[in-house]
């Protein structure tokens, strides 16, 4: 199955240079939830952070009382890969996600289908009632539904914590009350090391649900440091991605949201992209993207202690009163406007305006969550019910600079705007 069917299927495509390595990790047929690996048992922690490096066994090559090596023998590092492997499994999930795409028919109108899709993610936390699993955005934005699947083939619903679009980054919970105990024996929190230690030529370990069939393991070498990219999906909206790890261990289609590990087993970074082809359309290969961990560690901190919402009855649902459209990075770039949403119209007495809300300003945050466009702004909204009040934060024009405002919205009933 090649890149490009894998995007066409999941209808997330994206730009011609650069590819999300899973956009939905859209896989047709059914995804294996299950992984097998060495267990542990959890951590308990609230907040990602750094821990001591993993207890490996020593692994060096020995030649024969004559000092040859067989043709049998190991290759140098093969037993590292393999403790690391058995070390970091028990803690990398998988994530299966539903949602719906509208298409296009062939007499012109649309179609709302149902679409299923495949990722990976970490377990970077725990707290009293939640464990907690760091991913990519893109990974679960748009999804209606999700699921995660643990190393002892057990899965369970999981919902979007909170979400950062601008550097794609994502926390999915799970209940503890719904994971049995004999699967919280076999999983266990990541051992979180630096990035920053990284060096060009480093030994690292990738971790994913490649293709959606289940966890596998490539391996490899750091091969550049501070890599920046432009990812586009095809809605328009755009991801500068800056800072990441480019390795050469194989990034596929499913890896997205998974762990790349040093030597010591402990996660340095999230998988996030691979090179598609050159600019001038040539293909490439072995050139993966992370997102280092010392960079995605204070948004996952802040992700994991929002509050858990699920999504509301839609006789609940919710509304802001306001027309609007995504602040593209390019735009950002040549104008110097702050990513979010643009208002381009606010309804006469409706929550916004009453809130204070005003046309030309540019929504940032809704309760705590970012918000880098305008489908983010909408999925938000589905969390939250009519009635609600809540924080908003603008950054409205003063003169030649955005000034940020936080305001206080109760949201109004989406039920009541379409009468």
């Amino acid at each position: 199955m090649n890149e490009t069917n894998e995007k066409t299927s999941s209808g997330k495509k994206w730009g011609m240079l650069i590819v999300m390595a899973v956009v939905f990790g859209l896989i047709a047929g059914g995804v294996m939830y299950g992984v097998n690996a060495a267990a542990d048992h959890i951590n308990s922690a609230k907040n990602i952070g750094k821990t001591e490096t993993v207890n490996n066994s020593d692994s060096s090559d020995s030649s024969d009382s004559g000092g040859s090596t067989s043709d049998s023998d190991s290759v140098p590092g093969d037993e590292s890969v393999i403790e690391v492997t058995k070390n970091a499994m028990p803690s990398v999930v998988t994530i299966s996600t539903m949602s719906v795409e509208e298409m296009r028919n062939f007499f012109g109108g649309t179609e709302r289908y149902q679409v299923e899709g495949a990722g990976t993610g970490v377990i970077v936390g725990k707290n009293d009632s939640e464990l907690l699993i760091a991913t990519n955005n893109h990974v679960v934005e748009g999804a209606s539904s999700l699921s995660v699947g643990f190393i002892d083939e057990s899965s369970v619903a999981g919902e979007v914590k909170g979400t950062d679009a601008d550097n794609d980054l994502a926390v999915v919970s799970v209940k503890l009350t719904d994971i049995s105990t004999d699967t919280m024996n076999e999983i266990k929190v990541a051992a979180i090391g630096s990035s920053d230690d990284l060096e060009l030529g480093q030994q690292v370990v990738a971790i994913g649900n490649a293709l959606g069939y289940g966890q596998s393991v490539t391996c490899g070498y750091v091969s550049a440091l501070n890599r920046s990219l432009s990812l586009t999906d095809e809605s328009g909206n755009t991801i500068n991605s800056t800072g990441l790890i480019q390795t050469d261990a194989a990034i596929n289609p499913g890896n997205s949201g998974g762990a790349l590990l040093n030597m010591n087993g402990e996660l340095v970074g999230i998988n996030e992209a691979k090179t598609e082809s050159t600019p001038t359309g040539g293909s490439v290969d072995n050139i993966g993207f992370a997102i280092p961990i010392d960079k995605a560690e204070s948004s996952l901190k802040e992700l994991m202690n929002l509050p858990t919402r699920e999504k509301v009855d839609s006789s609940e649902a919710s509304y802001l009163g306001i027309e609007g459209e995504s602040v593209t990075a390019d735009i950002t770039q040549l104008y110097g406007i702050p990513g979010g949403v643009l208002v381009t119209s606010v309804v006469k007495n409706g929550p916004a305006d009453n809130a204070g809300i005003k046309e030309k300003d540019i929504i940032t945050e809704l309760d705590g969550r970012s918000v880098a466009n305008m489908e983010q702004l909408q999925d938000t909204l589905e969390y939250y019910a009519a009635g609600e009040t809540v924080d908003i934060v603008v950054q409205r024009s003063s003169g030649s600079e955005y000034k940020e405002q936080t305001l206080s919205i109760t949201l109004g009933s989406a039920k009541e705007a379409d009468k």
